[in-house]
C-alpha cells in the first residue's frame, strides 16, 4: 500500500516536471554539459585504452584489490573472534551495520576500492593539462558519489531498517516531499532547506516596522520607523548580499540587528535585492552598483537630506 502511494507521488512529480517542458516554458540545457563531460572523460579513457599493457595493468590492479576485499570478507566470516571495527573516515558509512553485517561490509569496501581506483585513473593519466584533469576529477567524484551504496534503499542498512520498520512510510514521505519540491520549482527541482510553513513575514520574522521608499530594477530601499525621540544626524545604510534576504538581520525582536540599531537612535535603511529572472540576464556588477548601491544612496539623501551615510555591507554586499 505504501509502495503504491510512493509511486503515486513519483507520478505527480513526473507530471509536474513534464508539463512546462511540453508547453515550451522550460528548455533543457543538459545536453551541453553532458557533451563536455563525455569529451573530458574520453581523454582519460583514450589514454588507458590505447595501450594494451597499460590497460591490463589497470585492470589487474582493480581485480587484485577486489579479490583482497573478498578474502577479507571470507576471513571475517570464518573468524572465531570478532574483528574490531575500523575507524570511520567516511560519515556515509557511520552506521554500525556497515561493518557488522557481512553483506553491507563487502559493499562498502568494494565501493571504496572502485572509487579510489577510478579516481587514480584520472590522477595517473598522462598528457592532460591541469584544467582538463581538474574537470575529469570533478566529474568522476560526482559519479562515484551518486553511485554510493548509501544512496539506495536495498544497499543502505540504516535506510533498509527504517523502510522495514515503517512499512515504507518513509518512502511515501520522501516521494511526497520530492513532488512538493518539483511543484515549488514549477517543473524544476527546488530543494527545500527548511520548513517554510513555520515562518511568515511580519508574523514571526521581519517584525520591525518599515516601508519601501524607492524601487529600481534590481532592488527596493526600505526605511525603518524610529523608536527614539531623537535620531543621529547621519543615517545608516545596510547592503546585504544577493543570496540573503534583508530580514536575515531582522528575524525577530530577540534576533534583530536592525531593531537594535533603531533603538540606538539610528535612522536605518536597508537594500532588498530583487529575485532575478530572465529580465535581469544582462545585469552586471556595474548595474548592481548603479541601480543598487548608488540608487539607495540617492534614496537616503532624498529622504533625510543627508549626503553622508554610515554604511554596512557584508559578504558580496561589502564588495559592492
Amino acid at each position: 500500500m505504501n509502495f503504491a502511494r510512493a509511486m503515486e507521488n513519483l507520478g505527480k512529480a513526473a507530471s509536474t516536471w513534464i508539463a512546462p517542458r511540453e508547453k515550451g516554458e522550460i528548455v533543457e540545457t543538459v545536453s551541453e554539459p553532458a557533451v563536455e563531460m563525455i569529451k573530458t572523460l574520453s581523454r582519460v579513457s583514450e589514454y588507458w585504452m590505447s595501450d594494451p599493457k597499460r590497460n591490463l595493468e589497470a585492470q589487474t590492479h582493480l581485480m587484485s584489490s577486489l579479490f583482497g576485499v573478498w578474502m577479507k570478507s571470507i576471513n571475517k566470516l570464518s573468524a572465531t573472534v570478532a574483528t574490531p571495527p575500523e575507524p570511520i573516515k567516511d560519515k556515509r558509512f557511520s552506521d554500525a551495520d556497515w561493518q557488522r553485517n557481512p553483506f553491507f561490509d563487502f559493499l562498502r569496501q568494494a565501493y571504496l576500492v572502485l572509487s579510489d581506483w577510478v579516481e587514480k585513473l584520472v590522477d595517473n593519466t598522462e598528457g592532460l593539462d591541469e584544467h582538463t584533469r581538474h574537470k575529469a576529477a570533478f566529474y568522476v567524484k560526482q559519479m562515484t558519489a551518486a553511485l554510493s551504496p548509501a544512496n539506495f534503499v536495498m544497499t543502505n542498512p540504516q535506510l533498509y531498517r527504517e523502510t522495514i520498520a515503517s512499512h515504507g512510510a518513509n518512502l511515501v514521505k520522501g516521494m511526497q516531499m520530492f513532488a512538493e519540491d518539483v511543484a515549488a520549482g514549477k517543473g524544476d527541482l527546488k530543494l527545500r532547506q527548511t520548513d517554510t510553513s513555520k515562518f511568515a513575514l511580519g508574523v514571526n520574522m521581519a517584525l520591525t516596522p518599515g516601508k519601501v521608499i524607492a524601487r529600481s530594477d534590481v532592488c527596493e530601499v526600505i526605511q525603518y520607523e524610529p523608536t527614539t525621540e531623537k535620531v543621529l544626524k547621519r543615517p545608516l545604510l545596510i547592503c546585504p548580499p544577493w543570496i540573503n534576504k534583508f530580514y536575515i538581520l531582522d528575524l525577530n525582536p530577540q534576533k534583530s540587528f536592525i531593531k537594535w540599531c533603531i533603538d540606538q537612535g539610528q535612522t536605518v535603511f536597508v537594500i532588498s535585492w530583487v529575485n532575478p529572472d530572465e529580465r535581469h540576464a544582462d545585469k552586471d556588477w556595474l548595474s548592481y552598483i548603479r541601480e543598487g548601491v548608488d540608487f539607495a544612496l540617492d534614496a537616503v539623501e532624498k529622504s533625510t537630506g543627508e549626503k553622508k551615510v554610515n554604511a554596512i555591507g557584508y559578504c558580496v554586499g561589502g564588495t559592492l
